[in-house]
């Protein structure tokens, strides 16, 4: 117990100079230049009243009662707390997670044109609905929809705040209160719990479900069509794959289907690709083009993963069912701003130019960058890292295998490079592992990596010339880890 009397606990508790006082002081001219009064006020006072509460605590009070209270401490303690109360909490890390598309840290990285393009969107007025020919109201999807039809094939086009959002809208517009026939192998269900039979229910549309898990033949669908059917409608599966005994109808066998009955395809590709990757050496996936041109009315897709632009849904299709859809209610509340319409053009333009989009596209360029540049990185952060934590712990360069990522191919990997840290003594690590993992999480620009088989290891594939820079004179300005 404290030994300090209660005379004496007034006494310091008179020593502490008034709030007005304090912010009158020249330590604290900066902060209030920088904060405005009534931030620099509130913790002021919050400082004050924590100092206050700890002086009439036990011990404290006893050795808070041979000195008065500390001025600088008090601003130190005073800016640390402004400072944390006013950082951004959406803050760029280092991916070295080995997953390229990586959701939980934005997806798709947008190239310098998209950059150049939103900066101006943000500082500058735009024909965002005005048409210029006319001088009168214009759409926002006129700004895009020309170029989007010119890379897909398709008649029309149109453009919400994600594929979800994509899907929704369809279903709503097209289907609500009659069926829509989908493969059983198809109900998927991705991140976040999306999962298309709730979308289906959400967008007051009846699930009819044929064939079983593994297989599903044209019969099924056919046997399905009923007078309520407004669609059938294909899902693509790319955040899982099922192999053996299977079976698939493809969308050149039910399209005629379909269209001989009076009803429209749609299909959500998911990720969806404008170009066949197969050119670069990377895992096939259908393009839009190739499924609009083998029959398919509408098809959804995302415009942040394989596509590498923002977060988007574009749907596209015949001209008739894309007016509906814009018609419906929903639209106008799932529709996006100009800074993705911004963003978006200038990806949509690379793809004019494919010989050049290895070099331009950033996603392309992560997917496509050759294992030996990412080897050599590897070697270049080695030592930075190495002198970062202590000799309990001992890094290695080494190959694995980084994903595509957002159900993008998933069972699909592409050869890497990196650093693979482990216990010196060979042991398992455990926590050990898991403080190190902290630590790296906690820099001034978190590092993100993955444990795994022991180890904590970083795939140096997403990290680029000017970030390695970065992160190696970050590794060598950190304090061992202790």
């Amino acid at each position: 117990m404290s030994d300090v009397s209660s005379s004496e606990l007034r006494a310091l508790m008179a020593r502490v100079p008034s709030v007005d006082k304090v912010l009158a002081s020249e330590e604290f001219v900066p902060l209030i230049g920088a904060y405005g009064r009534t931030q620099v006020l509130n913790a002021l006072r919050d400082a004050l009243d924590a100092w206050r509460i700890s002086a009439q605590s036990g011990d404290a009070a006893a050795n808070l009662a041979v000195r008065a209270l500390d001025a600088a401490q008090l601003h130190a303690t005073v800016a640390a707390a402004l400072l944390a109360r006013n950082a951004s909490r959406l803050r760029s890390v280092f991916n070295l997670t080995g997953t390229v598309l990586h959701t939980n840290l934005g997806r798709a990285l947008l190239p310098d044109e998209s950059v150049r393009a939103v900066m101006t969107a943000l500082t500058q007025p735009a024909n965002l609905e005005f048409d210029l020919a006319t001088g009168t109201r214009g759409d926002r999807d006129d700004l895009i929809d020309d170029l989007i039809c010119e890379l897909t094939g398709a008649e029309a086009a149109t453009i919400v705040n994600n594929n979800a959002a994509a899907v929704l809208l369809t279903l709503s517009a097209l289907a609500a209160k009659k069926e829509v026939v989908v493969s059983r192998g198809e109900l998927v269900e991705i991140g976040g719990a999306f999962r298309i039979p709730d979308i289906m229910s959400r967008a007051g549309a009846k699930l009819c479900e044929v064939g079983t898990t593994n297989r599903t033949h044209l019969k099924d669908y056919e046997q399905a069509i009923n007078a309520r059917t407004a669609l059938l409608m294909k899902v693509h599966a790319s955040n899982y794959a099922i192999s053996g005994f299977t079976k698939e109808v493809g969308i050149e066998e039910i399209a005629p289907l379909a269209h001989a009955r009076g009803l429209a395809v749609a299909v959500d590709l998911g990720s969806g690709t404008l170009v066949d990757l197969g050119e670069w050496g990377l895992p096939r996936e259908p393009t839009v083009r190739e499924t609009v041109a083998a029959g398919a009315d509408l098809v959804t897709f995302s415009g942040d993963k394989l596509l590498g632009g923002p977060q988007a849904g574009l749907i596209v299709g015949r001209r008739d069912l894309i007016a509906k859809i814009k018609k419906h209610p929903l639209k106008r509340a799932l529709r996006v701003g100009k800074l993705t319409l911004a963003a978006l053009e200038p990806v949509l333009q690379l793809y004019r130019v494919p010989e050049k989009l290895t070099e331009r596209l950033t996603t392309l360029r992560l997917l496509t960058r050759p294992a030996k540049d990412i080897h050599d990185a590897a070697q270049r952060v080695l030592p930075a890292l190495q002198q970062a934590i202590d000799a309990r712990y001992t890094v290695a360069a080494e190959p694995m295998f980084s994903q595509i990522g957002s159900g993008a191919l998933p069972v699909d990997v592409l050869p890497s490079y990196g650093l693979v840290v482990r216990m010196t003594d060979g042991k398992r690590g455990g926590r050990h592992l898991l403080a190190l993992e902290k630590q790296l999480r906690e820099m001034a620009r978190p590092v993100i990596g993955r444990i795994a088989d022991d180890a904590l290891r970083l795939d140096l594939r997403c990290l680029e010339a000017a970030d390695e820079a970065q992160l190696i004179a970050q590794l060598i300005a950190q304090p061992k880890s202790n």
